[in-house]
């Protein structure tokens, strides 16, 4: 769980907060996951939201708040959060009375959340060569800056955030090139090849009840979907379960995204389907 200490915590007006509250951002696939997890325990919470179109999240407000400039950021009661999966246990441990962690479970279900998480760049990385237009995803080079400077998680000088720098070096270079593209989902091949066993014999990935396995990588799917990945035709188990979530309201609603940054990534993607820029083409699916 990593849970920030005085020190960490530059911005020092959220230590007087009291109540639950997110910084989050609509179309953040952890932001989305979390939310879906507050909507299903019905706990009141305050909604922060943090732009990152305008890239708030590399401002040094935010940046006081949570060194790594990622959303979502959970404040309890003057308690810094950080780190989404950590957040679900957090939430569930504290204010589910439904849980969606097992207490038998836990183990195995921390090592799958860090399995779902060890993928989360490859998701970046799909995203932003399927979904986002370059002239979005580019971060203004002062602000990385800031993100750079030498900050502290636990008392701990933090190198977390290498590879997101490294990532947004590289994008800010080259884009997204084809080889990227490919291992980013050749890992995701083998991780749905997964699920889908699982669902073969389950109604969701642990059984017959939803856990928070299912809430994350409900997102993964969702964001996928999106970018073109052909579940229905190669994953067609995961393909009904994401459905059948879809039909749960605090599931679907959190997938919405504003309509000028749909109309946005609609456009795009008929222009790469154009040029035979596509998930399946650069898969070979």
């Amino acid at each position: 769980m990593v849970q920030l200490i005085d020190k960490d915590i530059n911005t020092i007006e959220v230590k007087e907060w009291s109540g639950l509250h997110l910084l989050h951002f609509i179309g953040s696939s952890c932001s989305q996951k979390v939310r879906i997890m507050l909507n299903l325990t019905g706990v009141k919470w305050h909604s922060h939201p943090v732009n990152l179109i305008k890239q708030e999240h590399l401002s040094e407000w935010y940046l006081g708040i949570n060194p790594r400039g990622l959303v979502p950021c959970l404040i309890h009661n003057g308690d810094v959060h950080i780190e989404s999966n950590d957040i679900l246990i957090y939430i569930d441990k504290n204010f589910n009375k439904n849980k969606l962690i097992p207490h038998n479970k836990l183990e195995y279900i921390s090592k799958e959340l860090k399995f779902e998480d060890d993928l989360h760049l490859d998701l970046r990385t799909l995203t932003f060569r399927f979904t986002v237009p370059t002239f979005l995803g580019k971060k203004d080079s002062k602000l990385l800056e800031l993100l750079a400077k030498d900050r502290t998680i636990r008392g701990q000088i933090d190198n977390h955030k290498k590879n997101q720098l490294a990532f947004w070096k590289s994008y800010e270079e080259q884009g997204i090139n084809d080889e990227q593209a490919r291992i980013s989902i050749s890992k995701f091949k083998e991780a749905f090849k997964r699920l889908e066993q699982n669902l073969k014999k389950n109604d969701y990935l642990l059984g017959k009840d939803i856990t928070v396995l299912d809430i994350a990588w409900f997102i993964y799917v969702n964001r996928l979907g999106v970018a073109g990945y052909p579940f229905q035709k190669e994953h067609p188990n995961l393909y009904l379960w994401f459905r059948k979530l879809f039909l749960i309201k605090e599931f679907a609603k959190e997938t919405i995204v504003p309509f000028p940054v749909n109309l946005i990534g609609s456009l795009f993607r008929a222009t790469q389907i154009i040029k035979g820029n596509t998930i399946k083409k650069i898969g070979s699916f």
